[in-house]
């Protein structure tokens, strides 16, 4: 067959049924289209133009090119390409880019059939796509900027700053995204490289009698089978907790459908896969406990050696009794939240190969903490951490979920074995049975407050899924007591939080970190409390507001940069003006703390006249962090930012742990802040010319926090926090209207990127109020299909107002605050809180249905 390939004839011979995304990215080596989800056709990452029009190439076979014309972002004119490129990254309508060059083959598709598009129509040509970072606010934005310049001919100028803190810089090494140039780990190939793909169990819980790799091991092309015998050292791996192994032995039980059982080296990744099939499981399966409570029971069948009770934090203070004698409203409730996907657009991935300069071995990871994958690699292989290193791919989204180690510890296994680089890359289907998911959270809550309407108590008992494997749910848990009386002052309160193994898949790190659920229930019971004492919802949450000198859940005092009133304040007047509206508050911890440090180094390196690097080694998933290092050291320096180079290598040694806890900006801005003074003072009297070849080293440790349950005079959980307040507004059929997000960031290093963090943060916010959920039965997941998560489309989402407040933080730099999780940490209660004004029925468990629309009969 014959088409055209952005313009260039084409031949093709071979199989017709053969996807074009397979023939783009793998015999074109074209990497624009990504692989989000084939063959799902859920994400639209994969959109390229055929015969005018934007297709899903994932399930586009070949034979319907045949006589077509194909474009791909490599096709467009330089004219088009520097217009979206250009108009996306001026406009935020990237984060980690992984979405966006199909979003912009749509675009174009949209522009050419219709120069002027309305932001409705634009929402609607989205339809086939997702974007988990955005919340598409920016995305159209950018769509409408783009077809201005091409209706008008008119170039969209080259974004750029003096790239200081406040300044709407562009986000680092984002154009080349744009345009899906910028490779993420399965866009890398090298020469030799082998493909693997993996075997995982059938069934949730089950006991492994054999393995039968010979028939796998006979099909052509295929190099290994490797199994658990093969890990030359620990097999069992953990950011805390090293429960997890990395492939199941004979005659060892599997925990969940997720569990590695083998894994098939071939020279194709099709040789691989096809061989993988063929792999032999002989089970002894068994009645799998999937229900937190019954495996709390005594007699429950054990899923780990040690119980089913993977931690338990407590948290008893103030004076219960005298708080209950001065209470005159009560109010309780039990709350449920659900299980739900991360849906990071990009699929696990990692290539390993034979190391250089000492390093017995390489590994490219898009992991959300390279520093925690060398400690893991390391133990794996059995080799001293120095002869480990890892180089961080910028990766198509995490939100938690990339924390812990996945196919990393597989392909640098097999790679160190066979001496060859080996790329190990998820389906979408592996990845959702695979990865860590946000908690289901059971909570029973009593509230308290006084005639005046003074919060007095707060009790809870909290039960959270933490599935098979620890992952950080211990941690997930902790977070939810020490959040549990959400952004109030409570003078007494008894908490207890439990984290229970089951046979489902894990639950570890997601955005939020168990304060989210936390917050639904509590946020609920303020305004039920409200109604019971007759008290106005917003001045009550004003009246018992954290503040200077208030008491958080775990007994901290804060010290200062109490945020939350001036959010409240933001939001005031529109709360009082809309009919129906609910309003919730949230407080999110920056940092990990309970004892914990937190630290972050930094070097800069004049490596020429026109090249500073700068290395750190926080995770950019499109966040920003890059850009936050970036920005901290031109105002500290005054360096052109264009001739900064970002890089994250374990063969640095700029020592971090996991991203996590959003604290990266305040941990990399200290350190930055700190080594770039040195070089300011340089700079006073030598030109960067003359500084060729020096180096520049900064640090930034908290190691004051205070361990849960230690006697301590005074109790230190975190070292910052942020602070909301949102609005959700509802119009007269009970759909959402707008969503206004006043959100304190101590200071706003970056307008552009704070704006889209909050709008992406209530994107996932919304979905998981309404309409997210990862339901499983009986160990096995209902559907692992991403377009069944509900994860909300373009044209779903209402219009969002994002208003900063900057009440400045007293470790920050700059006074600065994490924005990361805290964006969808009141949603869910808001939401909530308008749904009850509107029809008067409490909701204590997500996912919540919205009221249908009324329909509307012409002439009547």
């Amino acid at each position: 067959m014959q088409f055209h390939l952005n313009g260039i004839p084409r031949q093709y011979d071979g199989d017709p049924d053969l996807p074009l995304l397979t023939y783009l990215r793998d015999h074109e080596h074209i990497i624009s289209p990504k692989d989000g989800c084939a063959p799902q056709a859920a994400c639209g990452c994969c959109a390229v133009d055929l015969n005018g029009k934007a297709v899903l190439s994932c399930v586009t076979p070949m034979k319907k090119v045949d006589g077509g014309s194909v474009f791909t972002t490599e096709g467009l004119t330089e004219f088009r390409q520097q217009v979206f490129a250009h108009a996306f990254v001026a406009e935020g309508g990237i984060q980690c880019g992984f979405c966006i060059p199909g979003i912009v083959m749509q675009a174009n598709s949209l522009i050419n059939r219709n120069p002027d598009p309305s932001r409705t129509e634009i929402e609607k040509a989205l339809t086939p796509h997702l974007c988990r970072c955005t919340g598409y606010k920016k995305i159209v934005d950018a769509i409408e900027v783009a077809a201005h310049a091409i209706r008008m001919e008119e170039e969209v100028p080259r974004p750029d700053s003096p790239g200081r803190v406040g300044d709407r810089h562009p986000k680092y090494d984002s154009l080349e995204a744009v345009l899906g140039q910028r490779p993420y780990v399965d866009d890398i190939h090298l020469d030799g490289m082998l493909h693997a793909a993996l075997v995982l169990s059938e069934h949730p819980r089950a006991r492994v009698l054999a393995i039968n790799t010979a028939p796998a091991a006979e099909m052509a092309g295929v190099v290994r089978v490797f199994t658990a015998a093969d890990v030359p050292g620990r097999r069992s791996v953990g950011l805390i907790q090293q429960d997890w192994p990395l492939f199941v032995a004979e005659g060892e039980e599997t925990r969940y459908v997720g569990d590695v059982l083998a894994a098939v080296v071939a020279d194709t990744y099709l040789a691989a896969r096809m061989a993988a099939e063929k792999v032999a499981v002989e089970y002894e399966v068994l009645e799998p406990l999937t229900d937190p409570f019954a495996a709390l029971e005594p007699g429950a069948a054990k899923i780990h050696a040690g119980g089913n009770v993977l931690s338990t934090t407590i948290v008893k203070r103030g004076d219960f009794d005298a708080a209950r004698a001065a209470t005159a409203y009560t109010v309780t409730g039990h709350y449920e939240t659900q299980r739900i996907e991360h849906g990071y657009m990009e699929p696990e991935a990692a290539v390993a190969y034979p190391g250089n300069n000492g390093f017995a071995v390489e590994v490219l990871s898009q992991s959300q903490g390279i520093y925690e994958d060398r400690i893991q690699l390391a133990a794996l292989l059995g080799l001293p951490e120095n002869k480990v290193r890892v180089v961080l791919v910028p990766n198509g989204g995490g939100f938690g979920g990339k924390e812990d180690l996945s196919v990393q510890g597989h392909a640098a296994v097999m790679a160190y074995l066979l001496g060859r680089p080996v790329k190990v890359r998820l389906t979408r289907d592996e990845s959702i049975r695979m990865h860590p998911k946000r908690h289901p959270m059971w909570m029973d809550y009593e509230v308290g407050c006084d005639a005046a309407g003074k919060l007095t108590f707060v009790k809870t008992y909290i039960v959270g899924d933490t599935g098979a494997y620890a992952s950080v749910g211990a941690k997930v848990l902790e977070r939810a007591a020490g959040h549990a009386t959400g952004a109030y002052h409570v003078p007494a309160a008894d908490i207890e939080a439990v984290a229970v193994y089951t046979n489902n898949v894990p639950c570890g790190a997601m955005r939020g970190f168990g304060v989210n659920q936390t917050a639904f229930a509590i946020e609920n019971l303020i305004d039920e409390l409200c109604e019971k004492g007759g008290f106005d919802r917003w001045q009550f949450r004003y009246d018992n507001a954290i503040d200077v000198g208030s008491l958080t859940a775990t007994g901290q005092v804060i010290e200062g940069g109490a945020g939350l009133r001036a959010t409240l304040e933001a939001v005031k007047d529109e709360f009082y003006a809309a009919k129906y509206a609910g309003l919730a508050c949230g407080i999110k911890n920056t940092g990990i703390g309970n004892g914990m440090p937190d630290a972050s180094c930094v070097r800069i390196s004049i490596v020429a006249p026109d090249k500073v690097l700068l290395d750190h080694g926080w995770t950019e998933m499109g966040q920003g962090v890059h850009t936050v290092a970036l920005q901290t050291l031109c105002t500290e320096t005054g360096i052109d930012p264009n001739i900064v180079t970002v890089q994250v290598d374990t063969q640095s040694e700029q020592e971090a742990g996991m991203t996590t806890a959003s604290r990266a900006t305040s941990l990399v801005g200290n350190a930055t802040i700190d080594a770039a003074r040195k070089l300011a003072k340089d700079l006073e009297q030598h030109t960067l010319a003359e500084l060729v070849g020096r180096q520049y080293e900064g640090s930034w440790t908290v190691d004051w926090t205070t361990k849960p349950g230690k006697a301590t005079d005074r109790v230190i959980t975190h070292y910052s926090y942020s602070y909301a307040t949102q609005l959700v507004v509802l119009d007269a059929d009970g759909q959402i209207e707008k969503v206004v997000a006043a959100h304190d960031a101590g200071k706003i290093f970056n307008p552009t990127l704070f704006e889209g963090q909050i709008e992406g943060s209530v994107h996932m916010g919304l979905g998981y109020a309404v309409s997210e959920d990862l339901p499983m039965e009986g160990g096995h997941f209902k559907s692992t299909r991403l377009r069944q998560c509900g994860i909300l489309r373009a044209k779903e989402m209402p219009p969002i107002e994002v208003i900063g407040v900057e009440v400045p933080d007293p470790y920050g730099p700059y006074g600065a605050k994490g924005v990361g999780e805290i964006g969808l940490v009141p949603t869910a209660g808001a939401v909530a809180n308008a749904l009850y004004t509107y029809d008067g029925v409490r909701r204590t468990k997500l996912p919540m249905a919205l009221p249908k629309k009324r329909r509307t009969v012409s002439g009547r």
